[in-house]
């Protein structure tokens, strides 16, 4: 699957939009598949200061529980609610209504970020295509 060009994306399989001083976060189509038939996501409150590369919160499959790492530091200023009753929304729609986290965040803050062809170019050469 081509990856969307209109966000960037990190070496642990997150992506960001962003607008403005905002960053829309979530997983990859590619970190979803991995993790199998997501059953809960647990994910920080609004207010919440994370550090680029810090635990920002927890996905959990019928697999395995894994953490989601913050693509970028920033302060939480939303989390999609739905996914609380909804979880299998990472699975369904990983880059719509899938969803987990907005930041505010700073100018430069997703320096270091790859885009959509960078990021194909990481998953072939880490074998995962």
């Amino acid at each position: 699957m081509a990856q969307p060009n209109d966000r960037l994306y990190t070496k642990t399989h997150e992506w960001i939009i962003l607008a403005g001083g905002e960053a829309t976060a979530g997983i990859t189509q590619y970190a979803q598949e991995q993790l199998g038939d997501v059953v809960f996501v647990e994910l920080p409150a609004p207010g919440k200061k994370v550090e680029k590369g810090a635990a920002l919160g927890n996905i959990e499959s019928v697999k395995a529980v894994s953490e989601v790492f913050a693509p970028m530091a920033g302060e939480v200023s939303a989390t999609n609610g739905e996914l609380e009753t909804h979880p299998e929304l990472v699975n369904q729609d990983p880059y719509g209504q899938g969803w987990l986290v907005r930041l505010r965040v700073a100018p430069g803050a997703a320096d270091g970020l790859m885009d959509a062809a960078a990021y194909e170019k990481f998953l072939a050469e880490e074998g995962a295509h």
